[in-house]
């Protein structure tokens, strides 16, 4: 899943696309800023990058009462990056969770789950290119 954003700067982007995230039940648990750590540990500029570690509860509890092990792949990452004066936006489409327990994706309550959760992260993604 991805998109891209016009007319914006990075430094806009980081709160447009947490909206759109909140506006699908999507908190932000975590934020990576791997410019800022690559410079402070490796003393290497790179292109703006944040990892948005992004949560729906209703989403995660659900799935991880039928497969705990995705714990390992929680919370859902999106990624705001700026490459070639470009404001990309990505995310994992959370039915590539499934993956990683092939039995539970026998549940179909787990797979519906997973797949209204992507439905809901890529709406997030096409309001931003509105």
């Amino acid at each position: 899943m991805k998109t891209e954003l016009k007319n914006i700067s990075f430094e806009e982007a980081i709160p447009k696309v947490t909206a759109a995230l909140a506006d699908q039940g999507f908190g932000v648990l975590t934020t990576i800023d791997t410019r800022a750590t690559f410079k402070k540990k490796l003393d290497v500029d790179t292109h703006p990058r944040v990892i948005l570690g992004a949560c729906n509860p209703h989403f995660a509890i659900k799935s991880l009462e039928i497969a705990p092990e995705l714990s390992l792949l929680m919370p859902c990452n999106v990624v705001v990056e700026e490459r070639d004066g470009r404001i990309h936006v990505s995310a994992l489409d959370p039915k590539m969770m499934g993956q990683f327990s092939p039995e539970a994706m026998k549940n179909t309550e787990f797979a519906a789950i997973l797949g209204e959760a992507g439905g809901k992260l890529q709406k997030a993604l096409d309001s931003l290119s509105k």
